[in-house]
Protein backbone atom coordinates (compact mmCIF):
# COMPACT_ATOMS: atom_id res chain seq x y z
CA UNK A 1 0.00 0.00 0.00
CA UNK A 2 2.83 2.37 0.87
CA UNK A 3 4.50 1.67 -2.49
CA UNK A 4 1.27 2.46 -4.33
CA UNK A 5 0.92 5.75 -2.42
CA UNK A 6 4.54 6.67 -3.18
CA UNK A 7 4.04 5.75 -6.83
CA UNK A 8 0.97 7.95 -7.07
CA UNK A 9 2.80 10.83 -5.43
CA UNK A 10 5.74 10.38 -7.79
CA UNK A 11 3.41 10.45 -10.77
CA UNK A 12 1.19 13.29 -9.63
CA UNK A 13 3.80 15.73 -8.32
CA UNK A 14 5.09 16.57 -11.79
CA UNK A 15 1.49 17.07 -12.92
CA UNK A 16 0.84 19.48 -10.05
CA UNK A 17 4.01 21.39 -10.75
CA UNK A 18 3.35 21.34 -14.48
CA UNK A 19 -0.17 22.70 -13.99
CA UNK A 20 1.34 25.82 -12.45
CA UNK A 21 3.31 26.62 -15.63
CA UNK A 22 1.53 28.90 -18.11
CA UNK A 23 2.66 26.87 -21.14
CA UNK A 24 5.31 24.27 -21.94
CA UNK A 25 8.65 25.47 -23.25
CA UNK A 26 9.08 25.31 -27.00
CA UNK A 27 9.78 21.75 -28.09
CA UNK A 28 8.61 20.20 -24.80
CA UNK A 29 5.65 17.84 -24.67
CA UNK A 30 2.56 19.30 -23.03
CA UNK A 31 1.79 16.07 -21.11
CA UNK A 32 4.99 14.03 -20.76
CA UNK A 33 3.63 11.69 -18.06
CA UNK A 34 0.40 10.73 -19.75
CA UNK A 35 2.20 10.61 -23.09
CA UNK A 36 4.31 7.78 -21.67
CA UNK A 37 1.13 5.84 -20.83
CA UNK A 38 -0.12 6.10 -24.39
CA UNK A 39 2.58 3.59 -25.31
CA UNK A 40 0.62 0.69 -23.81
CA UNK A 41 -0.17 -0.50 -27.33
CA UNK A 42 2.65 -3.00 -27.51
CA UNK A 43 1.21 -5.00 -24.60
CA UNK A 44 -2.20 -4.84 -26.23
CA UNK A 45 -0.77 -5.88 -29.58
CA UNK A 46 1.15 -8.76 -28.00
CA UNK A 47 -1.95 -9.92 -26.12
CA UNK A 48 -4.13 -9.90 -29.24
CA UNK A 49 -1.37 -11.65 -31.25
CA UNK A 50 -0.93 -14.22 -28.47
CA UNK A 51 -4.62 -15.09 -28.21
CA UNK A 52 -4.93 -15.05 -31.99
CA UNK A 53 -2.03 -17.50 -32.43
CA UNK A 54 -3.19 -20.01 -29.81
CA UNK A 55 -5.23 -22.78 -31.45
CA UNK A 56 -8.91 -22.67 -30.52
CA UNK A 57 -8.79 -26.22 -29.13
CA UNK A 58 -6.32 -24.98 -26.47
CA UNK A 59 -8.61 -22.29 -25.01
CA UNK A 60 -9.63 -24.66 -22.19
CA UNK A 61 -5.96 -25.25 -21.29
CA UNK A 62 -4.70 -24.29 -17.87
CA UNK A 63 -1.38 -25.51 -16.42
CA UNK A 64 -2.94 -26.66 -13.14
CA UNK A 65 -6.55 -27.04 -12.00
CA UNK A 66 -6.25 -23.95 -9.76
CA UNK A 67 -5.18 -21.67 -12.62
CA UNK A 68 -7.34 -19.83 -15.16
CA UNK A 69 -7.91 -21.23 -18.63
CA UNK A 70 -6.79 -19.32 -21.71
CA UNK A 71 -10.42 -18.51 -22.53
CA UNK A 72 -11.00 -17.27 -18.99
CA UNK A 73 -8.00 -14.94 -19.20
CA UNK A 74 -9.25 -13.52 -22.52
CA UNK A 75 -12.72 -12.69 -21.18
CA UNK A 76 -11.26 -11.35 -17.92
CA UNK A 77 -8.96 -8.98 -19.80
CA UNK A 78 -11.82 -7.62 -21.87
CA UNK A 79 -13.90 -6.95 -18.76
CA UNK A 80 -11.02 -5.45 -16.75
CA UNK A 81 -10.02 -3.20 -19.66
CA UNK A 82 -13.52 -1.73 -19.92
CA UNK A 83 -13.82 -1.26 -16.16
CA UNK A 84 -10.47 0.42 -15.59
CA UNK A 85 -10.51 2.54 -18.75
CA UNK A 86 -14.05 3.77 -18.06
CA UNK A 87 -12.99 4.81 -14.55
CA UNK A 88 -9.84 6.72 -15.45
CA UNK A 89 -11.39 8.39 -18.50
CA UNK A 90 -14.72 9.29 -16.92
CA UNK A 91 -16.47 7.70 -19.92
CA UNK A 92 -19.43 5.35 -19.64
CA UNK A 93 -18.57 1.71 -20.06
CA UNK A 94 -20.30 0.21 -23.11
CA UNK A 95 -22.68 -2.63 -22.34
CA UNK A 96 -22.33 -5.42 -24.86
CA UNK A 97 -24.52 -8.47 -25.49
CA UNK A 98 -23.38 -11.26 -23.19
CA UNK A 99 -21.84 -9.00 -20.52
CA UNK A 100 -24.47 -10.21 -18.07
CA UNK A 101 -23.32 -13.83 -18.38
CA UNK A 102 -21.03 -15.36 -15.74
CA UNK A 103 -17.27 -15.33 -16.40
CA UNK A 104 -17.21 -19.13 -16.66
CA UNK A 105 -19.76 -19.02 -19.52
CA UNK A 106 -17.96 -16.23 -21.42
CA UNK A 107 -14.66 -18.12 -21.02
CA UNK A 108 -16.12 -20.83 -23.27
CA UNK A 109 -17.11 -18.52 -26.12
CA UNK A 110 -15.46 -19.27 -29.47
CA UNK A 111 -11.89 -18.04 -29.88
CA UNK A 112 -12.86 -15.57 -32.61
CA UNK A 113 -15.46 -13.95 -30.35
CA UNK A 114 -13.02 -13.67 -27.43
CA UNK A 115 -10.23 -12.19 -29.59
CA UNK A 116 -12.58 -9.72 -31.30
CA UNK A 117 -13.98 -8.55 -27.95
CA UNK A 118 -10.47 -8.21 -26.46
CA UNK A 119 -9.39 -6.16 -29.49
CA UNK A 120 -12.47 -3.90 -29.13
CA UNK A 121 -11.75 -3.34 -25.42
CA UNK A 122 -8.20 -2.25 -26.24
CA UNK A 123 -9.49 0.18 -28.88
CA UNK A 124 -11.87 1.61 -26.26
CA UNK A 125 -8.90 2.01 -23.88
CA UNK A 126 -6.79 3.74 -26.53
CA UNK A 127 -9.57 6.32 -26.90
CA UNK A 128 -9.98 6.50 -23.10
CA UNK A 129 -6.31 7.40 -22.57
CA UNK A 130 -6.89 10.46 -24.74
CA UNK A 131 -9.18 11.84 -21.98
CA UNK A 132 -6.30 11.87 -19.49
CA UNK A 133 -3.62 14.55 -19.20
CA UNK A 134 -0.95 15.37 -16.64
CA UNK A 135 -3.13 17.99 -14.98
CA UNK A 136 -6.01 15.57 -14.26
CA UNK A 137 -4.03 12.53 -13.06
CA UNK A 138 -4.67 13.46 -9.42
CA UNK A 139 -8.43 13.89 -9.93
CA UNK A 140 -10.53 11.68 -7.68
CA UNK A 141 -12.77 9.18 -9.44
CA UNK A 142 -15.45 6.93 -7.92
CA UNK A 143 -14.57 3.31 -7.23
CA UNK A 144 -16.57 0.46 -5.76
CA UNK A 145 -20.32 0.05 -5.69
CA UNK A 146 -22.35 3.14 -6.68
CA UNK A 147 -23.02 5.30 -3.64
CA UNK A 148 -20.16 3.79 -1.62
CA UNK A 149 -18.38 7.13 -1.49
CA UNK A 150 -15.06 5.44 -2.23
CA UNK A 151 -12.67 7.20 -4.58
CA UNK A 152 -9.26 6.75 -6.12
CA UNK A 153 -7.16 8.80 -8.52
CA UNK A 154 -7.04 8.61 -12.30
CA UNK A 155 -3.32 7.88 -11.98
CA UNK A 156 -3.97 4.77 -9.89
CA UNK A 157 -6.45 3.33 -12.38
CA UNK A 158 -4.17 4.14 -15.30
CA UNK A 159 -1.30 2.34 -13.55
CA UNK A 160 -3.57 -0.62 -12.73
CA UNK A 161 -4.62 -0.85 -16.38
CA UNK A 162 -1.04 -1.00 -17.63
CA UNK A 163 0.18 -3.40 -14.96
CA UNK A 164 -2.84 -5.66 -15.60
CA UNK A 165 -1.91 -5.85 -19.29
CA UNK A 166 1.72 -6.65 -18.42
CA UNK A 167 0.71 -9.21 -15.78
CA UNK A 168 -1.64 -11.08 -18.10
CA UNK A 169 0.77 -10.92 -21.01
CA UNK A 170 3.37 -12.62 -18.81
CA UNK A 171 0.77 -15.19 -17.79
CA UNK A 172 -0.32 -15.99 -21.34
CA UNK A 173 3.31 -16.05 -22.57
CA UNK A 174 4.08 -18.72 -19.97
CA UNK A 175 1.03 -20.75 -21.03
CA UNK A 176 2.21 -20.51 -24.64
CA UNK A 177 5.67 -21.77 -23.76
CA UNK A 178 4.15 -24.73 -21.89
CA UNK A 179 2.15 -25.51 -25.04
CA UNK A 180 5.31 -25.29 -27.18
CA UNK A 181 4.29 -21.96 -28.75
CA UNK A 182 6.47 -18.87 -29.06
CA UNK A 183 5.02 -15.71 -27.44
CA UNK A 184 4.79 -12.68 -29.77
CA UNK A 185 7.42 -10.72 -27.83
CA UNK A 186 9.94 -13.52 -28.40
CA UNK A 187 9.46 -13.75 -32.16
CA UNK A 188 12.28 -12.45 -34.37
CA UNK A 189 11.74 -8.83 -35.35
CA UNK A 190 11.27 -8.14 -39.00
CA UNK A 191 13.02 -5.38 -40.88
CA UNK A 192 16.25 -5.19 -39.04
Amino acid sequence: MRRVALGIIALTMPAVLHAQEPSPPTGAKANPITEAFRGFGYFGNWLVAAFDSIPSDKYDFKPTPAQQSIGFIAQHLEDANYQLCARFSGQKRPQLPGDELPDTVRARWPKDTLVQRLRASLMYCAAAVEHVNDANLADETPVGPPGSGRTTTRARDLILFLTDLADHYSQIANYMRILGLVPPSALPRSGG
